[in-house]
């Protein structure tokens, strides 16, 4: 496996792609949260403004990968960002302008790749689609 430096690539942490704040949901599956919070996961789910568990909110993390892609218009090149599927969510649903409702209809599968293509006045989903993991390249 090559590292970022072996192919001149200049990694950088972005805080703005972290991922969502879960709050007191943290590190517990979405069925045993369902389970012993019926009614806060459901209007998590039906509200982006909530935030039941304490935590960030389905709007709020909108709007952070809002600003990021905001930041990366005036950025020259390609930026590759290797992030959560939250993240990748709330950036399409920020690059195409939805509501932020749609953000449970974008179904991010694990090993995705989402391909965002921009410039200075919008993005555009280009596509989005899961990695093909059969052969290993060294």
């Amino acid at each position: 496996m090559q590292t970022a430096e072996a192919l001149s690539l200049a990694a950088t942490i972005a805080p703005a792609l972290r991922d969502c704040d879960y709050g007191r949901w943290i590190g517990r599956s979405l069925e045993e949260v369902q389970t012993k919070e019926p009614e806060a996961v459901a209007e998590w789910l039906r509200d982006p403004a909530a935030a039941p568990h304490g935590g960030e909110s389905v709007l709020a993390l909108i709007e952070r990968a809002a600003a990021w892609l905001e930041e990366m218009k005036a950025t020259p090149g390609v930026t590759v960002a290797i992030t959560h599927a939250s993240i990748i969510r709330a950036a399409i649903v920020a690059a195409i302008e939805a509501g932020p409702r749609s953000f449970w209809r974008i179904d991010v599968a694990p090993l995705s790749l989402a391909r965002l293509s921009g410039n200075q006045d919008r993005w555009t989903l280009a596509s989005l689609g899961r990695i093909e993991t059969g052969a290993r390249r060294e």
